[in-house]
Formats: C-alpha cells, sequence, structure tokens
C-alpha cells in the first residue's frame, strides 16, 4: 500500500463523530502533504469578497520546525488537520473490535493533481509546520493528519478558529472572517461578530466616509499605506457601543438572537463619522504618525463621543451629517491632533498620545467633558 503518479493511498480509522461527517486519522510524508494539500490564504478577491483564511506564514518560526526535523532524534507527535474534498474516499477493511460502531479501520485514497489542477485537501490547522516539511531534508518523513470532508469554505472557516480559538490567533485575522461564519460559536467569538461584521462595512462599503481607509489582515501590501486605521481598536469601538445599554448602536443588536438591524447601524455610523471627516479634514485619512485622529486611541475616543453625540441628536438628524457636524464643532477647537499640546490632558504633545487604557480613558473622558460643556 502507498503511492501511484495519481493516488495516495495509505491505512486509516474513521471515527464516528457525527455520522454526516466522520474524522479520519492517517499519516503523510511531508511530500506528500505538499502534493495534496492547499494553504488557502486570507485575502480578497476583485469583488472584495473575502477567499481564505490563514495567516501569513511566520518564517522563524518555520525555520525553527524545519532545523528541529533535521535533527538526530525527532519526536513529531502534533498532527495536522486538513479538510478534504468530495473526491477522496475511504474503504472499510474489516468491521473491526468492540469499537466497530465508533471505530473503522480502513483505506484512504487521496488523488494527486495532474498538470496543475486543483488540490483535493486544504490545510485548516499546521501551515507552519506544512511550510516546515516543505524545507527538511527529510521528504519522507511521516505526520499524523486529522482530517474531515468538505468543499465549504464556512465550515473550513469554523474550524479554523475553533481550534485556533485558545492560541495566540492575530485579533485582527479573526475579526475578519467572524462575518463569513454564519454557524454556532463560542459566547466569545459570537459576541464580536456583528462588530466585525460592522467593520467589514465600513472599509467595503463606496459611501463610506472609511472606505478602503481600514487595514485588515486580507489588504494587499501595496494597500497598506492607504489603509491607515487598524480594524482592531474599531471593532473594540464598535462593540462597546454594541453591548453598553448606553451605546448608540445598542438598540441596532437583537442581545437574546446576536441578530443585527444593520441599515439603522449603517446609517449611524456613516452619518457620524462623515462628520468626524467633514470636522477634522486636514487630520483625515493621514497615517497615525501625522494624525492621531486615525491613531488607535483616537478612534476609540471619538467612538465614545459617537455615544453621547448620536444619543442627543434628534431621530432625523441621524441621517445629516451636517447636524452631526454642529455638534462636533463644540469640540473643535479644543483638538491637536496633528499638532500642538493638550494642556488638559497633563501638557502631552499631540503625538505622545499612546494606545494605552490611560490614554484611551483619559482623552475619552476629555472629549465626553468637552462635549458637555460646550452645551451648557
Amino acid at each position: 500500500m502507498g503511492t501511484s503518479p495519481r493516488v495516495i493511498r495509505r491505512p486509516a480509522l474513521r471515527v464516528v463523530q457525527d455520522r454526516r461527517q466522520p474524522l479520519y486519522l492517517f499519516a503523510l510524508t511531508g511530500e506528500e502533504l505538499l502534493r495534496v494539500a492547499d494553504i488557502t490564504r486570507v485575502a480578497r478577491d476583485e469583488d472584495g469578497k473575502l477567499v481564505g483564511y490563514q495567516r501569513p506564514a511566520v518564517t522563524r518560526h518555520i525555520k525553527n520546525i524545519a532545523e528541529y526535523l533535521d535533527s538526530d532524534t525527532v519526536l513529531f507527535p502534533n498532527s495536522l488537520i486538513l479538510a478534504l474534498s468530495e473526491t477522496v474516499r475511504f474503504t472499510p477493511t474489516g468491521r473491526g473490535g468492540s469499537d466497530a460502531a465508533f471505530l473503522t479501520p480502513g483505506t484512504i485514497a487521496i488523488p494527486v493533481p495532474q498538470n496543475g489542477g486543483p488540490r483535493p485537501a486544504w490545510i485548516v490547522d499546521g501551515q507552519q509546520r506544512a511550510l516546515a516539511l516543505a524545507r527538511t531534508r527529510r521528504k519522507d518523513f511521516p505526520v499524523a493528519i486529522n482530517a474531515f470532508v468538505t468543499n465549504d469554505i464556512e465550515h473550513q472557516r469554523e474550524q479554523f478558529l475553533r481550534v485556533n480559538s485558545t492560541r495566540p490567533l492575530p485579533r485582527g485575522l479573526i475579526t475578519e472572517l467572524l462575518p463569513e461564519i454564519n454557524t454556532v460559536l463560542p459566547m466569545h467569538l459570537a459576541i464580536r461578530r456583528a462588530p466585525s461584521r460592522l467593520c467589514d462595512l465600513l472599509n467595503q462599503d463606496p459611501e463610506s466616509p472609511l472606505y478602503g481607509l481600514i487595514r485588515r489582515s486580507s489588504t494587499p501590501p501595496g494597500n497598506r499605506r492607504v489603509a491607515v486605521v487598524a480594524d482592531t481598536p474599531l471593532v473594540r469601538m464598535l462593540e462597546e457601543s454594541l453591548t453598553s445599554p448606553t451605546g448608540c448602536l445598542f438598540s441596532y443588536r437583537n442581545v437574546a438572537t446576536a441578530e443585527l438591524e444593520l441599515e439603522g447601524a449603517r446609517q449611524v455610523l456613516f452619518t457620524y463619522w462623515s462628520a468626524v471627516r467633514d470636522t477634522f479634514p486636514d487630520a483625515w485619512g493621514r497615517p497615525p504618525t501625522q494624525s492621531r485622529l486615525m491613531h488607535s486611541t483616537g478612534i476609540r475616543a471619538m467612538g465614545r463621543l459617537m455615544d453621547r453625540v448620536m444619543g442627543a441628536v434628534a431621530d432625523e438628524d441621524r441621517r445629516t451629517a451636517k447636524a452631526v457636524t454642529r455638534e462636533l464643532d463644540r469640540i473643535r477647537p479644543f483638538c491637536r491632533w496633528t499638532a500642538g499640546i493638550w494642556e488638559e490632558l497633563g501638557g502631552l504633545r499631540w503625538n505622545e498620545i499612546q494606545n494605552v487604557p490611560a490614554h484611551i480613558r483619559m482623552l475619552s473622558k476629555f472629549l465626553v467633558d468637552r462635549y458637555y460643556a460646550s452645551a451648557r
């Protein structure tokens, strides 16, 4: 049993956790793995639709794994998780023993792509290990594989998030994947799905004042100079507004079902941030090193002000950026986004504002206090 130019056959175990989608356990060499499995990187297609889900490669980590694999004594117990296409076949070879109800021995047959055709597997977890195996001198080194069969990219993303939910995945990558998953998620991820979806909307809708300005995991390197707003603080700002009873977005989220009334939230966000852009045109769209308005702390603080401003304007004014601009004019003379000193903040220079909790609290409180004081 082994490989041919067209098919890799391996002894395997079928484990039935869910009869609709069993799990398969088997082994492949590093060379075989890279012949049949793809790494689908998170990116956007020409229509702006999210494709893939994997983070960028970590070169140093891959190098360390490859060096270990080339050492004299190697134990590599960590299995890789693959999603297999429906072209993969499993053939039972026996009824098994007392565990036959959920454990069946057999043979798995994986087609090898020909002439550059699509590969029949995708790496859900273990891309760094897979890339290290491609670099090692031991091309015949066997690695353990856990696999399930699906052609559904959403299911692959869901498993990717679940597998990595307790590991240090980049927060921005999780943020971007969440709106694409519609199944039941762990509570800590489900809470973040609505703000992630709104962040997606702010970045992709051509009518958004933040259109193309938000830096995401899928942002191509050539666009990162223009995408000046980090998505993580923006999502945190949206999450605060959605989950706090005093937030201006709170009424647009169904607490029981976590469903989002998208159009209402969209209108509030587009109106407010358009007014911010119009109030501070010289600070808008510039890198955080040149404008603290686009800095993480500026976004968080202006988000907290948003809850007060949009909560104070009349319902009909929520659709009018000019009405909200009049509200923001109250704080405009006191802001030092691109030059000067924040005298009321202990004499901090404009570029000394940092993304730390103390500065976020201090700047937020100052803006809100000034807004209310100017209304008297």
